[in-house]
Parts: structure tokens; sequence; C-alpha cells
């Protein structure tokens, strides 16, 4: 195993979206989530190898607790209701190396 991974995070946004109107983190807005965050972290400087990638996932099976995001290689699951908080997961687990506790998502939260 490579001592230096190829990022230093990997942020998954769940971009997922059920018929019938089922709950999915795509009736949460998580497509505009998603490229909120990854100009973000582009306009900051983050993104490219050794740095941060921000992805799109298909569902995660965490859509109860949407929209959901999940970074790499900490495991650490997040909900979120706006852009402040995306700024704030930016700020403090992208760049400080701090979970943001208000925004973790319990583990009990699945489908």
């Amino acid at each position: 195993m490579a001592n230096n991974p190829y990022y230093k995070h990997h942020v998954f946004f769940c971009l997922n979206e059920r018929k019938n109107a089922e709950q999915s983190c795509a009736i949460y807005k998580a497509r505009e989530g998603f490229d909120y965050c990854k100009s973000r972290v582009k306009e900051l400087g983050l993104s490219g190898p050794a740095g941060v990638r921000v992805n799109k996932a298909g569902c995660l099976d965490r859509c109860a607790g949407g929209p959901v995001v999940v970074i790499y290689p900490e495991q650490t699951w997040y909900t979120y209701f706006d852009t402040a908080d995306l700024d704030e997961i930016i700020e403090k687990h992208l760049i400080a190396n701090q979970e943001v506790q208000r925004l973790l998502l319990p583990d009990n939260i699945g489908r």
C-alpha cells in the first residue's frame, strides 16, 4: 500500500434519483451541492493530485439522511442543507482536517 495517496481527500456526492418520488438525494438538490463544492474546491486551489477530488456517485444507500456526501480516506459521512454547510465542510474537513460534528450523518441512517 502506498504511503502517499493520489488524492488527499476524495469527496463523493450522491446524486441518485429514484423513481415514483421515493426519497433520494436528488430531491434535495444534491446536483447543485456537487456543482458548488466542485467549483469552490477549484477556486480555492485545492483540486488535483495530492489535493481534493470531488466526484459524482450513484446511490450510497443512505437516502434517509440526504443529501449525503462521504469523504475518503477518512470514511466521514455528512449531510448538508445549503452552501454554508458545504463551505464549512471544505474549510474544516478538507483544509483544517477537522470533522464538522454538527453535520455528521448518524451511523444508523440508511435507506
